[in-house]
C-alpha cells in the first residue's frame, strides 16, 4: 500500500498543481471531502460477512445463460433482475423499452472431421447467421483473401463446400502467469494522464474496409452457393472467442451458417488442405431468428432520496452477453456487483438524501444501445450523424451530430458509476478528465487503501456505458479494476463462465461501489462537472408561477 505522501492527485497536491495558489472558491466548493466512518464500518461488515454477489452472479450466469441482446435469455434476466430488486425492496423497479432489431439464439452445434480421420471440432456459430438446416457433410476448401479482387480465382469453385477462411494465427506458449493483477507500476503508468492523440484511436477508413471486405465475402459466397464458413479464433488452448457476422438490424441480409473454431483444430484442417489432403467436415448448426418484437430492455430500480429525493445518483452495468460462453466477467460479475452493492445500502436500511438509482444495460455489445436510448429518453442527445462517408460505420464510431439537446433531468444527475472491467477488484477510479473530483475521489478511497484501491487516474477509458452520460454533460466513471484474465481468456469468448469469477474481488469492489454510492448521495452539493460543449442546447426553464397574492 502507498503511504499518503505518495497518494496521486492528493487534494493539496493537487491545488498546487492545478491552480498554484489555490482560489478561495475552490476551496469553499470542495472542503467537505469528510467520510462516514461509521458507515464505511456497516458497509465492510455487511459485504464481507454478509455477501450476496456469488449468488447473484449464479443465478445470471448459471440460471439463465447466456445474453445475447434480443434473445429470450436476455429477456429473462431482465425479469429476473426486476423481480430480485423488488424482493430485496428497492422501489419503482421495472423495465424501459428501446427499439434493437432481430433476436437471435443459438440451439444446438456440432461440428466434426468424419475424414480423413474423425474428429470432434471445437466451434461456434457467430450471431446473427443461418443454420445449416440439417446435418451438411462436405469437402472442406481453403480461401485466402484479402481483398475483393482476392474472391476472384475462387469463383466456381465453392458450389457446396465448407468454406475455411483466413489465415492461421500465431499460437505462442501460454504465459505462466495467466492470472494478471496491476503492480504499483502499472497503477503509476495509469495515473499518468495521456494526451489526445490527433489520430483517432481506430482509423475509419481501415474499420470501412474491414467491414466491405466481410460484407464482400459474406455475399461471394452466398453467390457461390458454399454450404458453411469457419474461420479461426485468435485464443489458443480450447479458447474460442467469438461474436457476429449477422446484424441484428432487420434490413440486413443473413450470412451463411458462419464459425469460429478453436484455433488448435482449425490448423490441423488447413494443413491437411495445404498438404493436398482431401477434409470432409459434418455440420449440424440450428439458430433462430426472432422477429416479432423488435424491443430490449433495461432494468431500473431505485432507492428513493429524502430531502433531495429529485436528484439524483446512478450506478450501472450491462447485462448482456455474447452467446459462447455464460456472460460471467463481461459482464454478469459487474451485474452482480451494482446489484450487490444496493443490497447492502438496503439491508442497514439507508436513508439517502439523493435518491439512488441502478439501471442494468442490454444492448452494450451493439454499441452502448441501452444506456444510450435511456439517456436519449430522459437527459439528450444528439441527432445521429447523416454523413454518407460514415454510413458504414458503427453508430458509436460515427462523428456525433449537432446540436446537444438535453432535458430538464440532465442537471438532477449528480454522478453516473459504471462495472464492467471483468472481476478484478478495484484498484482506483477514472476521472474522465474531470480534475474537480479529484479530492472528492481520492477522500472516498482512503479507507479502502488496505483493500488496493488507491489510484486516481484523469485519463478518459472507454468502451463502456459511462460513455453514454458523459457524452451528455453528466459525470460519468469507470472504475480501474484488476484484469486477471479478462483479455486473454474470457473475454467474448467460450470460457466466460462462473468458474472465471474471483469471489474476493467481487466482494471487495461491491463494498467500494456501495461506499462510493452513499458519499455522493449524502453530500450537500451534487459532484462537479465539467464545461458543456458549445453546442449544447439547455432546456428552456419555465417561468416560475405568478403569486395569486393580492397586493
Amino acid at each position: 500500500m502507498r503511504s499518503p505522501s505518495s497518494l496521486v492527485c492528493a487534494p493539496a497536491l493537487l491545488c498546487a498543481a492545478l491552480l498554484s495558489p489555490c482560489s478561495s472558491t475552490f476551496a469553499a466548493e470542495h472542503a467537505n471531502t469528510d467520510v462516514d466512518l461509521e458507515m464505511v464500518t456497516q458497509i465492510r461488515q455487511e459485504g464481507f460477512h454478509n455477501s450476496q454477489v456469488m449468488q447473484s452472479a449464479s443465478s445470471i450466469i448459471d440460471g439463465i445463460g447466456e445474453r445475447l441482446t434480443g434473445s429470450p435469455n436476455v429477456k429473462k434476466a431482465n425479469e429476473w433482475t426486476r423481480d430480485q430488486f423488488t424482493r430485496w425492496g428497492l422501489q419503482n423497479s421495472h423495465l424501459e423499452a428501446y427499439h434493437f432489431g432481430r433476436g437471435w439464439q443459438n440451439e444446438f452445434t456440432s461440428v466434426r472431421m468424419v475424414s480423413p480421420d474423425f474428429m470432434e471440432l471445437i466451434a461456434y456459430p457467430k450471431a446473427w447467421t443461418e443454420s445449416t438446416n440439417g446435418v451438411i457433410k462436405s469437402q472442406a476448401v481453403r480461401v485466402l483473401a484479402k481483398s475483393s479482387a482476392d474472391l476472384e480465382k475462387y469463383k466456381g469453385q465453392l458450389a457446396g463446400k465448407i468454406v475455411i477462411f483466413g489465415d492461421m494465427p500465431e499460437v505462442k506458449p501460454q504465459s505462466e502467469a495467466a492470472l494478471s493483477r496491476y503492480d504499483e507500476k502499472k497503477l503509476a503508468d495509469i495515473s499518468h494522464y495521456e494526451i489526445p492523440s490527433e489520430k483517432p484511436r481506430f482509423s475509419p477508413e481501415e474499420i470501412k474496409q474491414r467491414i466491405a471486405l466481410r460484407k464482400a465475402v459474406d455475399q461471394f459466397l452466398r453467390e457461390e452457393q458454399a454450404v458453411a464458413v469457419i474461420d479461426a479464433s485468435h485464443g489458443d488452448g480450447g479458447t474460442v472467442f467469438v461474436q457476429s457476422a449477422g446484424s441484428y438490424k432487420e434490413a440486413e441480409p443473413e450470412p451463411i451458417p458462419s464459425l469460429s473454431m478453436a484455433v488448435e483444430h482449425f490448423g490441423r484442417i488447413s494443413r491437411l488442405l495445404e498438404h493436398g489432403s482431401a477434409v470432409e467436415l459434418e455440420l449440424d448448426v440450428r439458430n433462430k431468428f426472432y422477429d416479432t418484437d423488435p424491443s430490449a430492455w433495461d432494468t431500473v430500480a431505485e432507492i428513493p432520496g429524502t430531502d433531495k429525493k429529485d436528484e439524483f445518483v446512478m450506478v450501472g452495468a450491462h447485462l448482456d452477453s455474447w452467446h459462447a460462453g455464460t456472460g460471467a466477467t463481461d459482464n454478469a460479475a459487474g451485474c452482480a456487483v451494482t446489484m450487490e452493492a444496493l443490497r447492502i445500502l438496503q439491508a442497514l436500511g439507508v436513508k439517502p438524501r439523493r435518491t439512488i438509482r441502478i439501471a442494468l444495460w442490454t444492448g452494450e455489445e451493439q454499441g452502448l444501445l441501452g444506456s444510450r436510448a435511456y439517456v436519449a429518453e430522459h437527459f439528450g442527445a444528439r441527432p445521429e450523424s447523416t454523413d454518407p462517408a460514415e454510413k458504414d460505420l458503427p453508430s458509436y464510431l460515427r462523428k456525433p451530430g449537432t446540436p446537444l439537446a438535453l432535458k430538464p433531468d440532465q442537471k438532477k444527475v449528480s454522478a453516473y458509476f459504471n462495472i464492467d472491467n471483468g472481476t478484478g477488484k478495484i484498484r482506483g477510479i477514472y476521472l474522465q478528465e474531470n480534475a474537480a473530483v479529484a479530492p472528492l475521489f481520492t477522500a472516498w478511497l482512503t479507507p479502502f487503501h488496505d483493500l488496493g484501491a488507491d489510484t486516481i487516474a484523469y485519463r478518459n477509458t472507454g468502451g463502456t456505458d459511462h460513455l453514454s452520460f458523459d457524452a451528455v454533460g453528466i459525470p460519468g466513471f469507470q472504475f480501474i479494476q484488476d484484469p486477471i484474465e479478462y483479455e486473454t481468456r474470457t473475454h467474448h469468448s467460450n470460457m466466460d463462465v462462473y468458474e472465471r469469477l474471483q469471489r474476493d474481488d467481487l466482494m471487495q469492489a461491491s463494498v467500494i461501489l456501495a461506499s462510493f454510492l452513499y458519499d455522493a448521495a449524502m453530500r450537500d452539493e451534487m459532484l462537479p462537472r465539467k464545461p458543456l460543449p458549445k453546442d449544447a442546447v439547455l432546456p428552456e426553464e419555465k417561468p416560475a408561477p405568478k403569486s395569486s397574492k393580492k397586493k
